[in-house]
C-alpha cells in the first residue's frame, strides 16, 4: 500500500479528533468506521479529489451490489460493507479496494426480521474496522466479528428491538473495545465488549431516559482521558470510556436525534438535532390528559387505543407514544410523550471540553436553531460547521461563533440522509434522490460540480486515499483524478 509523508498526530489534527493512545494504529489511507476516523467525515491533509464526479465523471470503477443503508468503509486493502439480499439474507461483505470485486460474504442468520421504516433497510448500520477485524450490526441478528479474511471469530445475538423504524446506529471499535449504542422504545443501552472474545465489559442502561434515537457513538480526547459522547432524547451524554460511567450532560436538543455529533481540532463538540414540533413557530404542544380523556378514551378503561384517536400529532406517532407496544398508551406513556414535545429544542450547538454534571449553561459556546438536519450529520472543517436541511439547503457556520455565513440551496433538491464528507477543500452532499453537489469549503461556499446517478442513495460518502465511494442503491462506485 503507498504511504504518506503525513505523521500520524498531524492526521489526527487535520481530522480534529483529537490525540489519544488507541488512535496510533490509524492509518491516513483508512476509513475505518461510518465517517471516517471518529465520525469526524473529513479526509487527512494532503488528499487530492475530483470536483465532477457522476456515473461517468472520473469513475475508476463501479461494482453492483446487495441493496443496503450502510456506508462503505476502507481499511487495508479491502472495503467492507453490508446489504440485503432477496430481502431476507443479511450479508457482511469484502471487496478489493482496487477493483471493487467481492472477495467474500458472511450472512448473518435470523429468526424474525426487525421492523423498518417504510424507506428503510434490514442492513442499516456501518461496519468498523481495525487492521485485525471487522464488526457488523444488523437488529435483526446482532453484533458480528470477523476477520479480514471473512472467518467468524465471535457474535452477540440481540434484536429485534422495540421500534418500527428499525435499528441505525453503528458499532465502533476504540483500541481493544468494541463500543455499541441502541436506543429503542424500551430497553436502550450503551456497551463494550472486548474486541478478541465478545466479552461484555460494561453495560448501561439508557431505557429510562431515552428512546428511539440513531446517534453513532463518538470518541473525546480530554485531558488525557477519552468519553464516549452520544446525543439522544433531550440531552447530550458523556460516558466515561472505561467505567461507562457518566461524566456530565448537556440538556436542551431534540426529542429524537438521528444525526451523530463531531469534534473539531478545537476541541470543541458539535451537536445537532431536529425532530417535528420543535421548530419556532411549528411547535407541537400536547393538551393535558384529562383534557383530552373525554373525547379520546371512547370506550372508558383509562388508556387510548389507536383507532380512539382523531387524526393529528398523537396517532400519527402512536406506536412511539406507546413504549411497551401493547396496543394501548397509558396516562404515564402520555405524559412522557407530551413532555418530551414541551422540551424538545431543534438546535446545532457547540460544546466546550473539560465540563463535569450538568453542563448544559457553563460549557454551551453558542446555539443556532434555524436550517438544522433531520439526519445528515454537522460536518466540522477548517474552522467551519457545514449542515445540509432537507431540501439541499446547506449553511455555512463559523464554528467560534456560531454566525451564519451563508445558507442557500444546492442542486440536489430533495431529503439528505447521507451525512456530508469533506477533502481537499471540497464538501460532499449526495441527496436521497443520488443527486450529488460538490460545494467549496469556504464561508461563501459555491457549487463546484454536480452529479445524478439515477438511484437513491442512503449511504454517507468514504474518503481514503484520495478515492472518493459512494454507494447508491445497487452500486459502489469509486472515483479519483484520474
Amino acid at each position: 500500500m503507498k504511504s504518506r509523508s503525513l505523521s500520524v498526530p498531524s492526521l489526527l489534527i487535520a481530522l480534529g479528533v483529537g490525540l489519544s493512545p488507541w488512535m496510533a494504529q490509524i492509518q491516513a489511507e483508512d476509513w475505518p468506521q461510518f465517517r471516517g476516523t471518529n465520525s469526524a467525515g473529513v479526509a487527512p491533509l494532503g488528499t487530492s479529489l475530483p470536483a465532477e464526479i457522476g456515473p461517468e465523471k472520473n469513475v475508476l470503477w463501479k461494482a453492483a451490489l446487495p441493496p443496503g443503508h450502510s456506508s462503505p468503509i476502507v481499511v487495508k486493502n479491502k472495503i467492507f460493507v453490508t446489504g440485503v439480499r432477496d430481502k431476507k439474507q443479511l450479508l457482511t461483505m469484502a471487496l478489493d479496494r482496487s477493483t471493487g470485486q467481492i472477495i467474500w460474504e458472511q450472512e448473518a442468520p435470523h429468526e424474525e426480521l426487525e421492523k423498518i421504516h417504510s424507506i428503510g433497510s434490514f442492513a442499516q448500520s456501518t461496519p468498523a474496522a481495525d487492521d485485525e477485524r471487522v464488526v457488523s450490526f444488523f437488529g435483526s441478528s446482532g453484533l458480528y466479528c470477523y476477520d479480514h479474511a471473512g472467518k467468524l471469530l465471535w457474535k452477540k445475538a440481540m434484536g429485534p428491538f422495540n421500534n418500527d423504524f428499525g435499528a441505525g446506529s453503528s458499532p465502533i471499535i476504540v483500541g481493544d473495545r468494541v463500543i455499541l449504542c441502541q436506543d429503542h422504545d424500551q430497553g436502550s443501552f450503551l456497551a463494550a465488549y472486548d474486541k478478541r472474545t465478545g466479552e461484555q465489559l460494561w453495560h448501561v442502561d439508557r431505557g429510562i431516559d431515552f428512546s428511539r434515537n440513531w446517534c453513532t457513538p463518538v470518541v473525546w480526547n480530554v485531558d488525557g482521558k477519552s468519553q464516549i459522547v452520544l446525543a439522544g432524547t433531550l440531552k447530550v451524554v458523556g460516558y466515561d470510556l472505561e467505567t461507562g460511567k457518566t461524566i456530565w450532560t448537556v440538556r436542551g436538543v431534540s426529542r429524537v436525534v438521528c444525526m451523530t455529533p463531531v469534534i473539531g481540532d478545537d476541541q470543541h463538540l458539535y451537536v445537532a438535532g431536529w425532530s417535528a414540533g420543535g421548530d419556532p413557530g411549528e411547535r407541537i404542544a400536547l393538551d393535558a390528559f384529562d383534557k383530552v380523556a373525554p373525547e379520546y378514551d371512547q370506550d372508558k378503561n383509562g388508556t387510548f387505543e389507536e383507532a380512539e384517536l382523531p387524526k393529528g400529532a398523537l396517532r400519527q406517532r402512536f406506536t412511539q407514544c406507546d413504549r411497551d407496544k401493547d396496543g394501548k398508551v397509558t396516562r404515564a406513556e402520555y405524559d412522557e410523550f407530551r413532555m418530551l414535545f414541551d422540551q424538545s429544542q431543534n438546535v446545532v450547538l457547540a460544546i466546550a471540553p473539560g465540563g463535569q454534571g450538568d453542563i448544559s449553561e457553563s460549557h454551551v459556546r453558542w446555539r443556532f436553531s434555524r436550517y438544522v438536519p433531520f439526519c445528515a450529520s454537522p460536518l466540522y472543517y477548517q474552522g467551519r460547521v457545514f449542515t445540509v436541511k432537507d431540501g439541499g439547503i446547506l449553511t455555512c457556520l463559523d464554528a467560534k461563533t456560531g454566525e451564519p455565513k451563508r445558507t442557500a440551496r444546492v442542486s440536489g433538491t430533495g431529503d439528505y440522509f447521507c451525512s456530508p464528507v469533506a477533502g481537499d477543500g471540497k464538501v460532499y452532499l449526495l441527496s436521497q434522490e443520488g443527486k450529488l453537489t460538490v460545494a467549496s469549503a469556504e464561508d461563501q461556499w459555491k457549487t463546484l460540480g454536480t452529479g445524478d446517478f439515477g438511484e437513491e442513495a442512503y449511504a454517507t460518502p468514504a474518503i481514503a486515499d484520495s478515492k472518493l465511494y459512494i454507494r447508491t442503491a445497487g452500486h459502489l462506485y469509486c472515483f479519483g483524478n484520474k
